[in-house]
């Protein structure tokens, strides 16, 4: 049943339901937010929904990223950083993939039953919320630069701009998304790799110089402390496996006829959007050293002077800046839509969970913008390195922690269970699996970015926070014998969750609260009235008048 043909809410413990949880009820089913993602509503091909996912990563902060650490550190130890960040990034986003695209929940459902809890998640929640509004910010900024070279606007003119543009697009959801990601893809992959390909061809001793490079700090040598530094600056983009599964979740079923297209597509989409990345951010430190004589260091690490002056080579000069701020324009466009919807959905998932109200995802949605928009009125682009740096650690830790459970916990130990869980009522409110070895991971690797145990460690920090969280999540499953994963083990509903193919079950249940019809995985039975409830309106009973009581037993 769509949104649109939602019918009169029930009685609650409450009393009469209000128009705000109608409102919930609508807004929610327009693309499942907050929910497991239904069969009915996953129509896409195993590729439609693969390069929509990957459209959300045409973002330009991979240039500038990889510039940076490029003129600090050299070519040679900013192309071993990026590599190594690739890796860690690809083997711990695998296993969340496959679980958003397997069972169709975003990365917070997925947190929830992988070691955090139905409270404890929002610690995540919050990291990942402000992965989103760090990095809207970061394209925002980069916006703002090319419409001041193509426009002349100023700068907080142009934050603003790039700021608001965004909002008529991500109200719609996926619906909209899928449509913007798939038709801007291919002209923004032609006015990135052209450039490049015209550099190399035309003058192949622009590659000598680059690899050449030895950056301010370095000497030409690859030493470690200047590559785990470079690292740990990449690995602040390892929370995007969040974004990616945001789209990931609307994967169809795999069946025995589409497995090999099905696993291409979760593969392509999911891990393997660092294989772009770190292209990108090789190709930043490669147009970086290409312009810096001619725009000098200050500049460099900017993508509209990387590209303006690629075009400059290549095009005739009336042509080089319209180019240039067409493509930053799309590339903003096309990863700030991203950024605005899944942080919405992240403030909005710990906020329904903490206080039982749904106050609707555009409330959110301009809640994470006005932290872009102060981030970037604070010239963030010049300390760019110092927030992704200290940011990484807390982002390492989170996905780090989730991984090992699924892929240690659940497969190799076995205690926490195979089948990912996110409904109130089924799990324990907080989970110190995954809760402490997140805390302890993050904290200790904060503590040593800032110096705490000298100038040797503080490069090692990225290191301390994947490290740490990998040994700490599965002792901490074997000392608490997995009791706190599930607060029940029955649902109260004799079917399955799965089907025989291992999908999740296709049969439609109606909501006794909300009246609407939800598949198998997001129901439970009520408590108290003998019925069927959907997993919001279990979120958002404030009295907890429908939540199954921390029993084995089954429901009556």
């Amino acid at each position: 049943m769509s949104a649109t043909e939602s019918r009169p809410t029930a009685e609650t413990a409450e009393g009469p339901a209000t128009a705000a949880t109608s409102q919930a009820t609508k807004e929610t089913l327009e693309d499942y937010t907050l929910r497991y993602a239904p069969r009915s509503y996953r129509r896409w091909t195993p590729m439609v929904v693969a390069t929509t996912a990957l459209g959300g990563i045409a973002y330009m902060a991979d240039f500038s990223i990889g510039a940076g650490i490029g003129l600090a550190h050299g070519t040679g130890n900013a192309l071993v950083a990026i590599a190594v960040a690739a890796v860690v990034i690809f083997v711990t986003g695998f296993p969340l993939a496959y679980y958003g695209a397997r069972y169709n929940i975003d990365l917070d459902l997925i947190t929830r039953g992988s070691g955090f809890g139905y409270y404890g998640s929002v610690l995540t929640s919050v990291i990942f919320a402000s992965f989103t509004f760090i990095f809207f910010a970061l394209e925002g900024s980069i916006m703002a630069q090319g419409l001041r070279l193509g426009l002349g606007l100023p700068l907080w003119l142009g934050y603003l701009v790039s700021t608001l543009m965004v909002i008529p697009l991500v109200i719609y959801g996926m619906k909209a998304l899928s449509k913007l990601q798939v038709w801007t893809t291919p002209v923004w992959l032609v006015l990135m790799v052209g450039p490049l390909v015209y550099l190399v061809a035309a003058d192949p001793g622009t590659v000598d110089h680059f690899l050449s490079y030895a950056g301010t700090d370095g000497d030409g040598g690859v030493n470690t402390a200047s590559v785990l530094l470079g690292a740990g600056v990449c690995l602040s983009l390892i929370a995007q496996i969040g974004e990616q599964i945001d789209y990931l979740r609307f994967m169809p079923p795999r069946t025995e006829a589409n497995q090999r297209r099905w696993w291409t597509a979760v593969v392509m989409a999911g891990p393997g959007w660092v294989v772009l990345g770190a292209l990108k951010q090789a190709i930043g430190v490669f147009l970086a050293v290409y312009i810096l004589a001619s725009a000098g260091p200050s500049v460099a690490p900017e993508p509209i002077q990387q590209f303006k002056g690629a075009f400059d080579a290549m095009l005739p000069s009336w042509l080089v800046v319209p180019l240039a701020v067409v493509l930053v324009v799309i590339s903003q466009i096309k990863i700030n839509v991203t950024n605005a919807y899944s942080g919405s959905l992240a403030w909005t998932n710990s906020f329904t969970r903490l206080t039982g109200r749904y106050p609707g995802r555009m409330v959110f949605v301009l809640v994470n913008l006005g932290f872009a928009l102060a981030l970037m009125e604070a010239d963030m682009f010049s300390f760019l390195n110092g927030i992704l740096g200290f940011y990484s650690n807390c982002a390492i830790a989170w996905v780090v922690t989730v991984a090992t459970d699924i892929g240690v916990n659940k497969y190799l130990l076995q205690l926490s269970p195979h089948a990912p869980e996110f409904r109130r009522g089924m799990l324990h409110p907080v989970n110190p699996v995954g809760v402490v070895s997140f805390v302890a991971a993050s904290g200790l690797s904060i503590a040593m970015y800032f110096h705490a145990f000298g100038d040797t460690l503080q490069p090692y920090s990225p290191v301390a926070a994947a490290v740490i969280a990998f040994a700490l999540t599965p002792l901490m499953a074997v000392v608490t014998k997995g009791r706190y994963y599930l607060r029940r083990t029955d649902d109260g509903i004799p079917e399955p969750l799965l089907d025989q193919d291992g999908n999740p079950s296709g049969t439609g249940y109606d909501c006794h609260v909300c009246h609407q019809t939800y598949e198998r995985p997001d129901v439970t039975a009520c408590a108290t009235h003998g019925a069927v409830v959907c997993s919001l309106c279990l979120s958002t009973d404030r009295v907890g008048d429908h939540v199954l009581p921390a029993s084995g037993e089954p429901v009556a």
